[in-house]
């Protein structure tokens, strides 16, 4: 239960992907926040390598998991509370040719990116180390429902 739930660290075999914002300059007329990596990519990716069956995936080293928050922050990221700045880092264990084949696919997240310049490196590695997610797994609301009112 504790491997589910991203408590402990994990290794296996995996991909990294490393995002880092364009250096493209904006056009006259042209949105410069279309050349940054934005939340709602980040996010994108990291559902496109779970449903590739990725098992465990760190964003530039904060661990996913089921309460992970990705979302905007200023001119930051925030992954778990932690404010994070490109180069985004993001590592996935799992079939490392699954996991790249579908992040590469036609018209995914990737393609979408990279048409705004936004640079891309993707690495198959044998070995990742992920670490175990750092946080407070408190729960204010809910409680376990009595073992005679499940039946």
């Amino acid at each position: 239960v504790r491997l589910m739930a991203g408590l402990i660290p994990l290794e296996g075999p995996g991909i990294v992907v490393t995002l880092n914002d364009s250096t493209r300059v904006a056009q006259p007329g042209q949105d410069p926040n279309l050349f940054l990596i934005h939340d709602e990519d980040l996010l994108k990716l990291v559902n496109e390598l779970k449903a590739a069956g990725a098992e465990a995936v760190t964003v530039n080293g904060q661990r996913v998991v089921a309460s992970t928050e990705i979302r905007c922050a200023g001119p930051t990221i925030s992954v778990n509370n932690t404010r994070i700045a490109p180069p985004y880092v993001v590592q996935a264990i799992g079939d490392p040719d699954g996991l790249e084949t579908a992040i590469k696919m036609r018209g995914g997240i990737l393609e979408t990116v990279q048409f705004w310049g936004i640079q891309v490196q993707i690495e198959k590695k044998d070995k990742l180390t992920l670490p175990a997610y750092v946080g407070s797994p408190t729960w204010h609301f809910p409680r376990p429902v009595a073992k005679e009112a499940q039946s």
